[in-house]
Formats: C-alpha cells, structure tokens, sequence
C-alpha cells in the first residue's frame, strides 16, 4: 500500500515484479493468486509483470561484469564452518570472516560465489527514517549464487530495479539491513542507486512479523476494505472507515491522506517528494 500510494502521488508508475526464482519454493499457482488478489484489493500495476524466473540471463551477465572486475570468488564454506569462525556484529547472528578470499583448498568445489566488499560506510537519506549508516564489514562478503541453487536476491533485485529504471523504493523496514548491499552493488556496476523509504513492518504481539509462517491469517477477499482500512491503519492514514463505501472511495481518500503526508515531510526539509 504504502509503494503504490507513493508512485501514485508522485505522478509515477508502480511496477509488479513476481520473485519466483528458487522453485523449489514456489507453489504452483501462487503468482496467479497474488495478481488476483492485488485487483481484488484495488491495485493497479503499470506495464507487464516481470518473472524473475525468465531474467536469469541477465543476472549471468551481471555476475561476468562482476567477475571481470575482481570482484567475484568461489567459497567451499559451509553454514558450520562459517558459524564456527565467523564474527558476531550484536544483531546479525554470525558475519562471514573472509575465508576463501585468497582462495580455495585444493580439491574442494565452491558451494557459492561470493562478492567481496570493502570496509567502507554506506550512507544514504532514508525518507522516513532520515539519515542511515551502515558499515558494509558488519555484513560481509555476501552470496551471489550457491552452486546448487538460484541467483541471490540481492543480485538480481539490483539488475531488475536498474533495467526497470526504479527511481523509488519502498518496502518494510526489515529489508533495511539489505540496503548497504544493495547501493555497494549499484557502485559495482557504475548505476545510480534509488532513493530509499522503509516503512514499519506489521508484527504480532509477541513481535515477530506478520507473516504465514507465523500462522497469520489470510487476506479476507470476500471483504477488501476491512483489511485495507487495517493497513492504512498501520501506516497513520487517519482515515475513517465510515467515510468511503466502496474500494474507489477508500483509494482516493487514501492517496489525499498520503500526499498530505508528503508534502508535510517537504516542509519538515525531510526527503519525502
């Protein structure tokens, strides 16, 4: 909501990407699902949906420029011996100490490429948190592709926000922490990064986050606006929910709410324009 509300106001296009490239974890008809859902619920995307399933060309080109560069190399690691030598950062569980960065024991095959990073600080303008550090050494050297699996997510969002021309990102602020990986990435590739705008996520009362996996309930599709009204609830729309009648109403009360939003943030000399 809090996306298409922001590419709405500012007059922008608001694209719909399916994320489907590890399929051992899609479910048949899941995409089809979510599209039907999201006009059920009043979203209306621009452009065709982009199937990260048939882009994986485009992230191998992505990874060969990042291997021309040095930057890429084959890690035989596994998950205990990495929790076994690796840093602590106090809220990241364990932080990849750089093992196989002069390279690998002979006889052992890479399990993953990873991307090496320096030790530099990213900085950059959150519009609803403000200014945001994040040293790329409390992270790591990140994986680009495990040999038996697909692309990593963080390669292949930054290739498709790029082709895409993604000027805007806004999601919830538990991919903040992916943020400094992801603008290192646009560096590597000599791409401008997209401004940034992380939203609180919706969490149950013991504070995880909402979620299937924690036994959330299913989106209500027999009544849309019951649940659209708890969602710009939760983003302080201060909407009332016995002032629209129907899903159009509902949007355009929603859309005045969030430029309201927008422009007071302009004034507040807050990036939020």
């Amino acid at each position: 909501m809090a996306s298409f509300l922001d590419a709405r106001v500012h007059e922008g296009s608001w694209h719909l990407r399916v994320e489907d490239l590890d399929s051992a974890r899609t479910a048949a008809g899941a995409s089809d699902a979510i599209l039907r859902t999201l006009e059920t619920f009043g979203f209306e995307w621009d452009g065709p949906v982009l199937y990260q399933s048939a882009r994986t060309e485009h992230y191998a080109r992505a990874f060969e420029a990042l291997e021309a560069q040095g930057l890429v190399f084959g890690c035989v690691c596994s998950r205990r011996e990495i929790a076994d030598s690796a840093t602590t950062d106090g809220q990241r569980a364990t932080v990849y100490p750089g093992t196989c960065r002069s390279g690998i024991r002979s006889g052992r095959a890479p399990r993953a490429w990873r991307l090496k990073v320096d030790g530099k600080t990213i900085e950059f303008v959150d519009r609803q948190l403000g200014g945001v550090r994040q040293d790329l050494r409390a992270v790591g050297d990140f994986i680009l592709k495990r040999a038996d699996g697909p692309w990593a997510y963080q390669l292949a969002v930054v290739v498709d926000d790029a082709a895409t021309g993604v000027t805007d990102i806004v999601r919830g602020a538990d991919l903040l922490e992916c943020t400094a990986w992801q603008i290192y990435l646009y560096g590597c590739f000599g791409w401008r990064p997209p401004r940034y705008l992380h939203v609180p996520i919706v969490t149950h009362p013991s504070g995880e986050k909402l979620s299937k996996q924690t036994g959330a309930r299913a989106l209500d599709q027999g009544h849309p606006r019951k649940d659209l009204h708890l969602a710009a609830r939760h983003l302080d729309l201060g909407l009332d929910p016995l002032a629209d009648s129907n899903i159009h109403e509902f949007w355009s009360g929603a859309l005045a709410a969030w430029e309201k939003r927008v422009r007071a943030a302009a004034l507040d000399g807050r990036s939020g324009s």
